[in-house]
């Protein structure tokens, strides 16, 4: 049988166990993304296999507990229960999966440079077990090239060949955690392959699952179509949090030029202002691209420009609430402050890249007391950026409230009753407009 029948053999199985969905999923990082898609596969009737390094989120899956608010803990003890679920912690079981989905983190080095060493680390792993007939998927968000330069190569260490031994292909992941409008098996996919086989089983993989699939010529246009789409949210955001600046001189309300603006029916879509970004993939993803524009010689001052204005945003906010404090002759030093939310945006548990954190750092290096609350974190996490007091969810009560010399919202979680804080608390620093329908004790409210 010549290779290139062989090729054909083994992507005809696949494809026949994708179409009778026989075939068994295998995700790799069982977190804010990697655990939605399992939802989504086993929703359409898949069986999946969960893979993760860390041991307490394998035990609990296993117990059938979730520990990210928007999946339920009840599903997945009924993904357990029927059998078509199983987590682990053991590489070799990889084997197992027919498709493996790569879900896990790209950050950012110290320097501000892309951070491949969780995608490296997993392909090796994955080289080491592969075998013939799989298809392997990147859905990291990273720079256009990854898939082809990065992760080929250390697949074919294994001495098998992409796109003929076994396929390859990108998926950009599209998470919007706490989005119930949203879930993955909702969203759109962008699909590029490797080669023209990869492309065609893995277009028919996501298929299966999800509500429309869009394959691109190559696993470049789709890595750069996910970086294109955070980087247009990022330098939206950098817009708008530059007029804040601008506006807030002019004693301009920019929350209403927004509302304004946002009744013309074409050509205007609303980004609103905030104490900094967060989540993984704006403040990351612009400095994907502006990396590898630098590799190739070029400059991308628009997109590095927006990134200064966004974390510059920390300090603005700090810099308000200390200015207030000021005003009522309470210096930050010694001052104790609330801060309302962990969590990088409302009603979910997630705090990655959240501007919490910043926030607390240069108010702690002002010397204040700080104490927060976030309904969804009861512990803060420790973050490897971030040098902060080991602190726990404090509970809002009127006593507690009034404590404070100055309560500043961040995350502006549904669950919170604006106007309850506000009559209770001394000063609110609002960052994300969460007071805007609070009628009584607005002289006590300052925008940030």
């Amino acid at each position: 049988m010549s290779k290139h029948a062989s090729t054909q053999q083994l992507a005809a199985q696949l494809q026949q166990a994708i179409l009778t969905k026989q075939a068994k999923v295998g995700v790799i990082g069982l977190g804010y993304v990697g655990l939605p898609l399992v939802q989504a596969f086993i929703g359409s009737e898949f069986s999946a296999l969960g893979f993760d390094v860390d041991q307490r989120k394998v035990d609990a899956l296993t117990r059938g507990e979730s520990y990210i608010k928007h999946v339920d803990s009840k599903w997945i003890a009924a993904w357990v229960a029927s059998g078509r679920f199983a987590a682990t912690s053991d590489p070799q079981r990889l084997k197992e999966a027919d498709i493996l989905l790569i879900c896990v983190p790209t950050p950012l080095t110290a320097n501000r440079d892309p951070d491949l060493s969780y995608v490296e680390s997993t392909a090796q792993m994955i080289a080491e077990n592969l075998r013939p007939g799989q298809l392997v998927v990147l859905e990291s968000t990273t720079y256009p090239g990854t898939t082809r330069d990065v992760v080929a190569p250390i697949l074919a260490k294994s001495g098998l060949t992409p796109g003929v031994d076994f396929f390859l292909a990108y998926s950009p992941e599209r998470e919007d955690p706490g989005n119930p409008n949203f879930t993955a098996s909702a969203i759109p996919k962008v699909v590029g392959g490797y080669d023209p086989v990869s492309l065609q089983i893995a277009d028919a993989f996501y298929a299966q699952a999800v509500v429309k699939t869009i394959p691109v010529s190559s696993c470049e246009v789709a890595e750069a179509c996910k970086i294109l789409e955070n980087t247009y949210r990022a330098v939206n955001i950098a817009l708008v949090n530059e007029l804040k600046l601008l506006f807030d001189r002019l004693d301009i309300d920019v929350w209403e030029v927004i509302e304004a603006a946002k009744t013309k029916p074409f050509g205007f879509q609303a980004f609103y202002p905030g104490p900094g970004l967060g989540g993984h993939c704006i403040p990351i993803d612009p400095f994907y691209l502006s990396w590898l524009a630098r590799a190739n010689e070029m400059p991308t001052r628009f997109i590095e420009l927006a990134g200064e204005i966004n974390t510059s945003m920390p300090q603005y906010v700090v810099q308000k609430l200390c200015d207030a404090l000021n005003l009522v002759r309470k210096p930050a030093n010694g001052s104790k402050v609330l801060i309302l939310g962990a969590a990088y945006k409302k009603n979910v548990d997630d705090p990655r890249e959240s501007p919490s954190f910043k926030i607390m750092e240069l108010l702690a290096e002002r010397g204040a007391v700080l104490s927060y609350n976030d309904p969804f974190i009861p512990k803060l996490p420790a973050m490897r950026h971030y040098d902060l007091p080991d602190l726990t969810s404090v509970e809002l009560t009127p006593e507690n409230l009034a404590s404070f010399d100055a309560v500043m919202i961040v995350t502006d979680h549904d669950e919170y009753d604006y106007q309850e804080i506000v009559t209770h608390s001394q000063l609110v620093i609002d960052t994300r407009n969460a007071t805007k329908n609070v009628k009584h004790g607005r002289e006590k409210i300052v925008r940030a």
